[in-house]
């Protein structure tokens, strides 16, 4: 197995199991808020478990898009299919904003009519639970995110990080809305209303990002051109153009090489240097134009004037 290949299925493998792993955690958080909102009737309660069925059908979703975001390239998408990660992206944030107004809408009926709310200890013990269940999630999606840069798991593990907060305020809603101060329960659930839009922002941002074919980072495109450079046959490079399609990187570029060379030993740089930046970068694809270099000022000097 190559290493593009076995890059390539460890990123489907990570970023299958915490998908599966944050469906699950999902199904178990939405049940036992539920509950803690049944016999507590707290806004407070109900806003986590909305945001909760929120992260389950993200969750269950990315599983769904996630099985044509891995697919490999085909006759009609010959540059693969990673672009359905982002697009799940700004599903979900579609989801986080009705979510937020329908908290919104919630939370001012409850200010306007605060309550007293019963139980109290049920949901705090839930929520308690909630918080730890929720901080290994997040590590273990944190942990997926630094192997594979997943926009869909990154976009998942916002909706946890937000819970953890959400989580939070829950605990000192609970307390304060049992005779202390009613209207806690109403601000917090207008409070992640709000904290919820912000987040969706996001999301939509990062996922608009990706569709625009951006460059790598600057690390990346440092890295491409110390390998070019590095090399003993490179005499420089230009035109350096790259992109990202889900977990697979584009890169482009004209080498500059001896006049001299003969197309077999032109050739042969092209493929070293190429095998370099897919064992640095993998899963990438790199496309080199080699130039001799007598030619390049001039190459250079009809680009500026196109």
């Amino acid at each position: 197995m190559n290493k593009v290949t076995e890059t390539a299925e460890n990123y489907a493998f990570w970023v299958r199991l915490a998908a599966i792993a944050s469906s699950g955690t999902a199904v178990l958080l939405v049940v036992i808020k539920l509950y803690a909102w049944f016999v507590t009737d707290a806004s407070a309660m109900l806003a986590s478990a909305t945001d909760s069925m929120l992260d389950l059908f993200a969750s269950v979703m990315n599983i769904i898009i996630l099985r044509f975001a891995l697919a490999p390239a085909d006759k009609e998408h010959r540059f693969g299919h990673g672009k359905a990660e982002s697009l799940a992206g700004l599903v979900q944030a579609a989801f986080v904003l009705g979510s937020a107004l329908l908290l919104l809408f919630n939370g001012v009926s409850r200010l306007l009519n605060p309550q007293v709310v019963v139980n109290a200890d049920i949901g705090i013990w839930v929520t308690v639970i909630t918080i730890a269940l929720t901080l290994l999630l997040v590590a273990f999606q944190q942990y997926v995110i630094r192997l594979t840069r997943s926009v869909v798991i990154s976009a998942d593990a916002l909706h946890y990080k937000s819970d953890l907060l959400l989580n939070v305020g829950v605990l000192v809603a609970l307390f304060l809305s049992q005779g202390i101060w009613l209207r806690a329960d109403g601000l917090f659930t207008i409070g992640v209303g709000c904290y919820l839009m912000w987040g969706a922002g996001k999301i939509i941002w990062v996922s608009i990002h990706h569709l625009m074919d951006h460059e790598l980072e600057e690390e990346d495109l440092e890295q491409i051109k110390a390998i070019v450079l590095n090399h003993d046959g490179a005499l420089g490079m230009h035109e350096l153009r790259t992109r990202q399609s889900g977990n697979i990187r584009f890169i482009q570029f004209h080498l500059e090489l001896d006049d001299n060379l003969s197309l077999l030993e032109a050739h042969g740089i092209g493929e070293e240097i190429e095998f370099k930046i897919n064992k640095a970068l993998a899963p990438c694809e790199v496309f080199i134009h080699h130039d001799p270099t007598s030619v390049v000022q001039k190459e250079l000097a009809r680009d500026e004037t196109l």
